[in-house]
């Protein structure tokens, strides 16, 4: 019971830390150019928790194989993943960016079936439909096919390869030394993209450093390590199913803190968004051996 509860308390808050930074980022992009901002956040996050694993002495790969390893899911999870999110916000909203970045729940189960052999019952996979209807619903209901649809739809890809990464090669690296340097290493490849990729700029504030370090800090450090904690403990594609509650989270934090609208869609996204879950998570039903029971010839 413990450790249910101690689950659905990680889900939550790591799902909402993932929802609120879309407001904050938003908000950031005021001040900072999308990749430098994306950048600027990861290498300060993985800076700060690589000074932690070194003074903890965390278990440090010995190999350069498990270090490429960790540069790859770097590349994915973080560079490839928000990269992508914020060169779609160039040319479509930040809501249908995030209907097609979270459809990576749904690409987990299409790509860990295809290329790992993983198998999903059926009502998992209509689990993952309804999750991805609710997200459809709760974001908008409409997406214009343009280049930042592309860029949308590849994020969900890098997502849900990163997901699948994690899963396959976490295990066998620390928990906190692999969320430290993919940061790391994310930021500076998004960093190196700032500067072929977009026209910089950046404002010098209280409110631009107080976005970063919520930023770098919970939103990134709290939020990757949890979801590595739980992809690691879980089934990636169940795991993945709970991402639905992260542009929930957004629409609530952005009625919150920008006072966007909240009407209809999202009480209707939002019940087939954990319909979607409670279908993803429904236990599988173990049938009953029987033992055969042998008889005292005694």
């Amino acid at each position: 019971m413990k450790d249910k509860l101690l689950f659905s308390f990680l889900v939550i808050l790591t799902t909402g830390l993932m929802g609120s930074s879309f407001v904050v980022a938003k908000i950031g992009l005021l001040y900072i150019s999308p990749l430098l901002l994306a950048g600027i956040r990861f290498t300060i996050a993985g800076s700060i928790m690589m000074l932690f694993v070194r003074l903890f002495k965390r278990n440090h790969p010995q190999t350069v194989t498990t270090w490429g390893k960790i540069i790859i899911i770097g590349a994915v999870q973080t560079a490839g993943v928000m990269g992508a999110i914020f060169l779609s916000l160039r040319t479509i909203t930040s809501g249908e960016s995030a209907i097609l970045t979270f459809m990576n729940p749904l690409l987990v189960v299409l790509i860990g079936t295809l290329a790992l052999g993983m198998r999903y019952r059926v009502i998992q996979w209509l689990g993952v439909l309804v999750g991805f209807l609710g997200v459809f619903v709760t974001m908008g209901s409409h997406l214009d096919l343009q280049i930042g649809t592309l860029f949308g739809f590849s994020s969900a890809v890098f997502w849900s390869v990163g997901t699948l990464l994690i899963k396959k090669w976490g295990g066998s690296i620390d928990m906190w030394v692999l969320t430290a340097y993919q940061m790391l290493f994310g930021g500076i490849i998004l960093l190196v993209g700032s500067f072929f990729l977009e026209v910089s700029y950046l404002v010098i504030n209280p409110t631009s450093i107080s976005i970063l370090l919520w930023l770098s800090i919970p939103a990134s450090i709290v939020q990757f390590t949890i979801w590595f904690y739980l992809l690691q403990k879980g089934d990636s594609g169940k795991v993945s199913a709970f991402l639905f509650l992260a542009p929930f989270f957004g629409i609530v934090s952005g009625w919150f803190v920008l006072g966007e609208d909240v009407g209809l869609p999202l009480f209707i996204g939002g019940s087939l968004i954990f319909a979607g879950i409670f279908l993803v998570n429904w236990p599988e039903k173990r049938r009953a051996v029987k033992v055969p029971v042998t008889k005292n010839l005694e």
